[in-house]
């Protein structure tokens, strides 16, 4: 511990009336003062990471949901012209069922784009986990 470490502690700690060894009972409310200061911290530090995955996928979503109000209207317009004109080649009925399968090709791609952009959002608040593993350690040493 360096000089300005042990300065800081030494002014962070309460004083004692004599240079006497703690007692069991001051050490344990030193011990349950950090865990209660870690804890708050590490729940802080998940509120900050959930947030950040969650605006990220909500962002996400509002964008996919979006383009497919305005994709929807457009291609309702593009169907009807598409069928109309293939309406002068064949029976209308053909038509409609070539732009209807040309449709579900577009949608099943479109899902699995959207799906493919939802999986890269992580919820595990994965800093906090590792801070947390880091914490009990420190504990553990703490208390032998």
């Amino acid at each position: 511990m360096t000089e300005s470490e042990t300065t800081t502690f030494a002014a962070s700690s309460k004083p004692r009336v004599d240079d006497s060894k703690p007692s069991v009972g001051e050490l344990v409310h030193e011990v349950a003062d950090d865990v209660l200061k870690l804890m708050r911290q590490e729940v802080q530090l998940a509120k900050l990471e959930v947030k950040d995955d969650v605006t990220q996928a909500a962002k996400a979503g509002g964008m996919l949901g979006g383009a497919g109000i305005a994709a929807h209207l457009f291609l309702i317009f593009v169907t009807f012209t598409v069928m109309f004109a293939l309406n002068e080649l064949m029976d209308i009925v053909w038509a409609a069922l070539i732009v209807s399968a040309i449709w579900g090709i577009a949608a099943y791609v479109l899902y699995l784009t959207g799906r493919r952009r939802m999986s890269t959002v992580n919820f595990t608040p994965e800093q906090t986990i590792q801070t947390l593993k880091e914490d009990v350690r420190w504990a553990q040493n703490r208390t032998n």
